[in-house]
C-alpha cells in the first residue's frame, strides 16, 4: 500500500466504486505501470493506495464500521484511536489493509487461526454493510 495526498481524478482514473457520503475507490494507473491501483477517498482523509481493489474495499468498510477516522500524525505504522476502541475485528480488519501484513501476520499477532480472522472481517463488513444500508434508509448519500 502507498499513501498518495492527491485526490483529484485524471482522465487515466475512474471510478471502481461509490459509496455513501461521498466517499469512493478510484481505479487509476500506476507509475511503474505494473497494473491498476485503487485509492480509498472520503472527505477529510487523505488518499490511500492499494494494490488489490479488495484490499481497498475492505479499508473502506473498516472506515464505515468506525465512522470515519484520519490516518494523519499516526506515523507510519500508527494505528488511528478509532479503530483501537471499536474492537478486536475492526483492528484485524485493519491491520489486513496494511503493506506489512497478511492473514497468517493477523492470526499470529491474535494467537487464532486465520478463519477466526477471516470471521472478524466477515464481521466488519456486515457491520459496515448495516450502517450503510441504515444511512441511506435516512436519505444519506
Amino acid at each position: 500500500m502507498s499513501r498518495a495526498d492527491d485526490t483529484t481524478t485524471t482522465p487515466t482514473e475512474s471510478t471502481h466504486r461509490e459509496y455513501i457520503l461521498d466517499v469512493r475507490i478510484v481505479e487509476c494507473e500506476s507509475p511503474a505501470d505494473d497494473g491498476p491501483r485503487y485509492r480509498f477517498e472520503a472527505p477529510q482523509h487523505r488518499g490511500v493506495t492499494f494494490e488489490n481493489p479488495a484490499m481497498a474495499e475492505l479499508y473502506a468498510d473498516v472506515y464505515f464500521d468506525v465512522n470515519g477516522f484520519e490516518e494523519a500524525g499516526t506515523g507510519d505504522r500508527g494505528v488511528p484511536p478509532e479503530i483501537i476502541q471499536a474492537g478486536r475485528d475492526t483492528l484485524a480488519a485493519y491491520f489486513l489493509t496494511q503493506p506489512y501484513t497478511d492473514r497468517h501476520w493477523v492470526s499470529s499477532f491474535y494467537g487464532k487461526e486465520t478463519e477466526v480472522i477471516e470471521r472478524y472481517v466477515a464481521r466488519v463488513r456486515h457491520r459496515a454493510e448495516e450502517i450503510r444500508e441504515g444511512a441511506r434508509e435516512r436519505g444519506m448519500e
